[in-house]
Formats: structure tokens, sequence, C-alpha cells
């Protein structure tokens, strides 16, 4: 049986965010923890438009390209962690659309977040989001990775280097969305046909 597929949603889209280098360690740590396929997928490579489908994303029938690449992709996910910024005391409005255009994809599928900002450490942001993705049929893990003064963790060299403690947290994270994959596959809807 082939290992369940990981995808880490990486949610700024902005120049110079820290999203893609913190996605990077995450990814690292997922193949280490060898439980999962693990992709990064880059919202910011991805370029969805704000919403633009005329019809509700609960039919499943999209009539652009870039939302039916959209769905192609994220229906291949069996479990998500978006690595999202504090923007605002909430998450950014890339994130909120990227969730808005699709349904069914999501439904009976286990999530977790890494948010990251100041003082909060992404923490407002993570709970923003839990009622949205609950809303859409996810099942958001009640633990996840915050990451207070994240340009404090960034090296000159563009790494990511944790603080004590948070790369076992993350760890823990992804054991966590294994289990809860495993026990949300039989509940999962079929597939769209066509």
């Amino acid at each position: 049986m082939s290992a369940p597929r990981l995808q880490i949603i990486v949610g700024s889209t902005r120049p110079g965010r820290r999203g893609p280098v913190i996605a990077s360690w995450l990814h690292e740590l997922a193949v280490k923890h060898a439980g999962f396929d693990t992709e990064t997928v880059d919202l910011a490579e991805i370029g969805l438009p704000l919403l633009d489908e005329p019809r509700p994303p609960q039919r499943g029938q999209y009539e652009h390209s870039h939302t039916r690449r959209w769905s192609e992709i994220i229906r291949a996910g069996d479990a998500y962690v978006f690595v999202v910024p504090e923007y605002n005391h909430s998450y950014n409005a890339a994130t909120k659309n990227a969730l808005d255009f699709l349904a069914r994809e999501w439904v009976a599928k286990p999530v977790a977040f890494v948010g990251y900002g100041g003082v909060a450490a992404g923490a407002r942001a993570v709970q923003a989001l839990i009622p949205v993705v609950t809303a859409l049929g996810m099942v958001p893990l009640a633990g996840h990775v915050h990451i207070p003064f994240v340009r404090q963790s960034i090296t000159s060299q563009g790494r990511f280097e944790p603080a004590p403690g948070l790369a076992e947290n993350a760890s823990g994270v992804l054991d966590e969305l294994l289990r809860m994959t495993r026990v949300l596959a039989p509940s999962r809807p079929p597939a769209p046909v066509g």
C-alpha cells in the first residue's frame, strides 16, 4: 500500500515572504518522518485569481482551467499542513481564496497548521482558520506549530533554524496527521466523475 500524500501548502504569496523557508524545513521533517509521500504546494506558484467561478464549488462544475488544475492538486492530497502568516490578527487573503475555490476536495481529510508571525506566533491566524476548514469538512488537529518572532529564526543564508523543541512539536503533529489520515480515509466521499 502506498503512503498517504501530505501536502504542505504555503499560504503567503507576497514578495519577501517567509513561508517557503518554513515549508522547506517542514518538508525535510516530513521526509524523515517517512509516513507520508510529501509535496509542497505554493499558492504563489499556483497563481489563483480571486474566486471567479460562476457556480458554487459544492457542485464541482468548474468553468476555468485554473480551478480544475487546483481541484486536481488538492484531490490528490490525503492530509494538509497550511503554513500561514498572521496578518492583522488573522490569516492572509490568498489562503482564504484558495480554500473557497473548492469544496468536496477537502472533505474528511485532516489538516494542521504552522502559524508564524511576531509575538502571537501565528496563533490568531490558526484560530481564525479552524472554523473555515471545519465548514469545508476537514478535520483540524488539536495541536499545531506556532513560530514566534519568525525573523529571528531565519539565518542570513535564508534557512529556518527552529527554536528548541519546535522540531519535536512538528514531529508530533505529523504523527497525529498520519493517525487521523488512516482513521478518516474510509469516510471520504468518492472522487467526482468527469
